[in-house]
């Protein structure tokens, strides 16, 4: 069990740094205004809603890598369950989309992207599943 649960934390740090990463970058292309207060979600907010609607693009991107990238480490990581420890991953990155969308904002459009982080998440259980079961047919230990 603590295994998993670590599978799991490591699948969220993991991914929550390739999310960051790709936003931070996204942000140099969509800089902000020099005095913005990145603390201040009001002025935040504001910031976001003058974004032009190709500023998601890579935002969206990001939060379907830290599902995907997120939850195959979870599963990769698993002693046990790795598609269902994925999904922890997924339907965690979800409400964390679900969160940001709410209270910072952004285009309708980017409310596609929560079934495909779930399927992203599900997808990445699955490698592991499979890697598993190739790795058993072999005659060689899971995990």
């Amino acid at each position: 069990m603590l295994r998993n649960i670590g599978a799991v934390l490591a699948g969220l740090l993991v991914g929550a740094c390739a999310n960051m990463a790709l936003v931070m970058a996204n942000m140099m292309a969509f800089p902000p205004p020099g005095a913005l207060d990145m603390a201040d979600p009001v002025a935040f907010a504001a910031y976001v809603a003058g974004l032009p609607a190709r500023a998601f693009v890579v935002p969206v991107l990001a939060h379907l890598t830290q599902a995907a990238l997120g939850g195959w480490l979870a599963a990769r990581l698993a002693g046990s369950r790795p598609r269902e420890l994925a999904m922890v991953v997924g339907v965690l990155t979800v409400m964390g989309s679900v969160q940001n969308m709410a209270t910072i904002g952004g285009p309708a459009w980017m409310w596609a992207e929560l079934p495909l982080e779930l399927a992203l998440a599900w997808g990445a259980g699955g490698l592991e599943l499979r890697r598993r079961a190739r790795a058993g047919d072999r005659g060689t230990a899971p995990g």
